[in-house]
């Protein structure tokens, strides 16, 4: 019996526990920071940069709670998250859809540029199951890209309405150079490991997001670009499953297993 949303074997849980997430969650984040109602809602969070680690690893267990916990954990989440949205003024259909829409657009793309194999039924199947994800933050179903074509189509028609305002432009720059500990950041290479990161996230940011921003692109950059997405997708994949998995998706797998 399926506990979840997400069934262990779906398109989202396959996607949402590749390494290459790692990459497409900051991109996200550049992303959704270019629609100005939304980075407005985002720049009220007190802690945003007080507490840079901690929001976001909440943000990122918040997507794995939602892809591989139970209904009765993802329910109760997805209300406190419609809270925070309407008390930060962040509840207009556009501001979310937008939050929603650039999320999935940045996994897809850097997922597919890093190497997991995904053919274009996976990627429509995903955008169809992400629909749920969208619905529990309070989108109205009708408005959310379900296929690729959609998706496109979608991100087309935004692009006018998008801008690297300050906040923007000040929160890409602490995504990329976020404060930290002085033991991090003096002894261990964190701060050069997530900067570049972080760098490689920027890098992958479609033609058009980056010419927002007013940053260059050189020639063959998009070639480049990708062979490093291979690389650190490769790379990661070496590592343990408890550095590059979260707990929520190492629990569903191992019920999986003893259940078979």
């Amino acid at each position: 019996m399926q506990r979840g949303y997400f069934a262990p074997d779906s398109i989202v849980a396959r996607l949402h526990s590749d390494p290459a997430l790692i990459v497409g969650g900051i991109r996200a984040l550049m992303e959704q920071a270019l629609h100005p109602g939304a980075m407005a809602g985002v720049a009220k969070y007190s802690d945003f940069r007080d507490d840079a680690w901690g929001r976001l690893r909440r943000t990122g267990e918040y997507v794995s709670l939602v892809t591989y916990g139970s209904r009765e954990e993802v329910d109760p989440a997805a209300e406190r998250v419609r809270m925070i949205h309407r008390r930060l003024g962040l509840d207009t259909q556009e501001e979310l859809l937008w939050v929603h829409t650039s999320m999935v657009d940045a996994f897809i793309d850097v997922a597919k540029r890093s190497g997991m194999p995904l053919s274009d039924m996976d990627i429509d199947d995903y955008l169809e199951q992400m629909v749920i994800f969208a619905e529990l933050v309070g989108i109205d179903r009708e408005s959310v890209p379900s296929s690729y074509e959609q998706l496109h189509r979608y991100m087309e028609e935004i692009q006018p309405k998008l801008k690297a305002t300050e906040e923007a432009k000040r929160t890409s720059v602490f995504l990329t150079f976020p404060p930290m500990s002085p033991v991090l950041r003096f002894a261990t290479p964190a701060t050069g490991l997530w900067a570049s990161v972080a760098t490689l996230a920027a890098a992958s940011l479609p033609r058009w997001a980056r010419d927002v921003y007013g940053w260059p692109s050189f020639p063959g950059q998009e070639s480049v670009t990708n062979r490093a997405l291979v690389a650190f997708r490769n790379n990661a994949l070496r590592l343990p499953e408890v550095m590059r998995m979260s707990p929520y998706a190492r629990e569903q797998r191992t019920q999986m297993i003893g259940n078979s």
